[in-house]
């Protein structure tokens, strides 16, 4: 169907995969307004009903969560600090509401407790990236019957703000809850803490770093800083 006019919305480095396989089956257009169909994925801009309705065949939305689980900003974050050992991808027709719409597609991806943000937003949007052409063509074709989204089975998560990340050195997380905070928000908000006025930051693999110095192995960040509460992580 390269004669379909696609219009592409998406913000983060990691959905280009979507927007490359649109150009390599679409026709890629820079505006709604004449558009067969808007393909939208973490865009971070809320359309209007108007914006939504504009295209031939209105907008689809891709969902890094299996809807109507993780409505909102963060549902990657949210599956990694749940300790979900599953999640998914749902592309959905939009409606007026967020994450709200009819799905036209759903899969069911496994995780990991070493999968992080980095690595699951990657994996997830590349993998609807393979089945989007196909996605598209049978919609526009009809040959897919919508399918509503339960509203009382619906959970919600929050936009993330630099202070998600923060939790107080004197009352720290569980090592477990501590773990998933920083696959959650790695590579951003990040995990940290302020000790001695300073501001300590906390990666994957065990790895930590005082403001102004080199991150280090939590064994040797506690040699140079022995009287630093947290003991494990």
């Amino acid at each position: 169907m390269k004669d379909l006019k696609v219009t592409f919305l998406g913000t983060p480095p990691f959905v280009q995969p979507i927007q490359d396989t649109l150009v390599k089956h679409f026709t890629l257009v820079e505006s709604l307004n004449n558009t067969d169909l808007g393909v939208i994925a973490a865009y971070g801009k809320i359309l209007t009903p108007q914006e939504l309705n504009t295209p031939k065949y209105g907008c689809i939305n891709i969902h890094p969560s299996l809807l109507p689980k993780y409505r909102g900003p963060s549902p990657i974050q949210q599956a990694i600090l749940n300790g979900d050992e599953t999640s998914g991808i749902t592309i959905i027709k939009m409606d007026a509401e967020i994450d709200h719409g009819p799905i036209i597609y759903q899969e069911t991806l496994g995780l990991s407790d070493k999968d992080n943000f980095d690595i699951l937003s990657k994996k997830m949007f590349l993998r609807a990236s393979e089945v989007l052409p196909k996605v598209i063509t049978d919609f526009i074709s009809g040959k897919i019957k919508l399918m509503s989204q339960d509203d009382t089975k619906a959970t919600y998560c929050s936009i993330l703000s630099r202070e998600s990340g923060y939790f107080d050195i004197q009352n720290p997380p569980s090592p477990e809850k501590l773990d998933k905070m920083i696959r959650a928000y790695y590579p951003w908000p990040g995990v940290w803490t302020r000790w001695n006025n300073k501001i300590v930051k906390f990666y994957p693999d065990g790895k930590i770093q005082m403001e102004g110095k080199k991150v280090l192995p939590l064994k040797d960040f506690l040699n140079g800083y022995p009287d630093f509460p947290l003991k494990c992580m």
